[in-house]
C-alpha cells in the first residue's frame, strides 16, 4: 500500500508531466477499487454522489465536513492511486477552509479542489448558484495555501471557479478569478459549467494555468485526446459511476421483486467468469486468510477452520 504522502508525490508527478488524465468520480471505497483494478490513475471523490449515496439527497450542500473526511479517508485507504477530494466550498469561510484542508490531507488526499460559491452551495450544473466576493474567495485560497504547505507541498490544490453559471455569469468573469486564484498560489484552475469548447479553449489560453475539465451536465462531453493541447490536468467524469450503479441497483431490485429466488439463479449464470463473480476472493477474504497464516498460532487457526462451514479462502 502506498503511503500518504506518496500518493501526493505521484499527484504532483502527474501535474507536472503535462499529460491529461480521465478521472472517474466515485463515492465509496469499492467503486474506487474497481476504477484502480479498470487502469485508472487517479479517481475523484464526486460531492454529487456521495451526497446521494450516503444520505439519499441532491448535491445542494447538505453533506457536512466531517462525513465528507470520513468517506474520502475510506477511499484513500483503499488504493494506491492518487484520489481528489471534492471540499465544497471548504464548509465556511477561509478559517473553516483551514481546517477542512488539514483533515483532508491527514485522511490521505493526493489533492483537492475547493470552489468559490456562496454556502450552502449546489451542484456546478444546475441552477440557482452564487458566488462569493472575489476577495473572498482569494483569502480562502490563500488560506488553504498555507495550510497544504505546513503539511505537504506535493498535495495538488485545485480552485473551482463556478461564476460561468450565476446569474449574468460569463467566461470574462471566470478568467479574471481564475487568474487571482492561481496568483494566490492554487497549482490547478477548475472552470465549472463552461458550455462549449471554445469557452474552454479561451479559458486555458488566457488563465494560462493546468485545468481540470468536469466533461458532464452542461458542458460538452469531449474526448481526452482532444483536450491534450489545452493544458487539461484532469478531465473528470463526476457522475458516470454513480448512474451506472443506481441503474444497476435499480434492475436488479425491480427484477428480484418480481423473479424471487429465479433470480439469483439467473444472475449467477450470468456472472461465470467474471472477474466479481467470486465476491469473497474481490473483497479480499484470502488475503485475510494470508495475514492469519503469518501472524496468528497454528492451533488458533485450525480450531477455526477445521469442519467449519462456509466460504473457504
Amino acid at each position: 500500500m502506498t503511503s500518504w504522502k506518496g500518493k501526493s508525490r505521484r499527484f504532483r508527478e502527474m501535474l507536472n508531466s503535462g499529460r491529461a488524465y480521465v478521472q472517474p468520480g466515485v463515492f465509496n471505497a469499492q467503486a474506487a477499487k474497481i476504477a484502480q483494478a479498470a487502469g485508472f490513475e487517479t479517481v475523484g471523490v464526486s460531492g454529487y454522489a456521495l451526497s446521494a449515496s450516503m444520505i439519499g439527497k441532491p448535491d445542494v450542500g447538505l453533506t457536512t465536513m466531517t462525513e465528507v473526511v470520513q468517506i474520502t479517508g475510506y477511499i484513500c485507504d483503499a488504493v494506491d492511486i492518487p484520489v481528489l477530494a471534492d471540499a465544497d466550498t471548504g464548509y465556511g469561510n477561509a478559517i473553516n477552509a483551514m481546517r477542512t484542508v488539514e483533515q483532508l490531507i491527514k485522511a490521505g488526499v493526493g489533492g483537492m479542489f475547493i470552489e468559490d460559491q456562496v454556502a450552502p452551495k449546489r451542484c456546478g450544473h444546475v441552477s440557482g448558484k452564487q458566488i462569493i466576493p472575489l476577495d473572498e474567495a482569494v483569502g480562502k485560497y490563500r488560506a488553504a495555501v498555507r495550510v497544504r504547505d505546513e503539511l505537504d507541498k506535493d498535495v495538488v490544490l485545485v480552485a473551482r471557479c463556478d461564476a460561468r453559471g450565476v446569474a449574468g455569469g460569463s467566461v470574462e468573469e471566470v478568467i479574471r478569478r481564475g487568474r487571482s486564484y492561481m496568483d494566490a498560489g492554487m497549482d490547478v484552475f477548475f472552470p465549472e459549467g463552461l458550455l462549449s469548447r471554445e469557452e474552454l479553449e479561451r479559458v486555458s489560453r488566457e488563465v494560462g494555468a493546468p485545468l481540470l475539465y468536469n466533461r458532464t451536465g452542461v458542458s460538452p462531453n469531449l474526448p481526452v485526446n482532444e483536450l491534450q493541447d489545452l493544458r487539461i490536468f484532469i478531465v473528470a467524469n463526476a457522475g458516470g459511476v454513480l448512474r451506472a450503479t443506481a441503474k444497476a441497483m435499480w434492475d436488479y431490485l425491480h427484477a428480484f421483486a418480481h423473479e424471487d429466488a429465479d433470480l439469483e439463479a439467473r444472475i449467477k449464470d450470468e456472472l461465470k467468469g467474471h472477474p466479481v463473480a467470486d465476491f469473497h476472493s474481490f473483497v479480499g477474504f484470502p488475503d485475510i486468510r494470508k495475514l492469519e497464516e503469518e501472524y496468528l498460532p497454528s492451533e488458533d487457526l485450525s480450531r477455526k477452520y477445521e469442519g467449519s462451514i462456509g466460504f473457504r479462502p
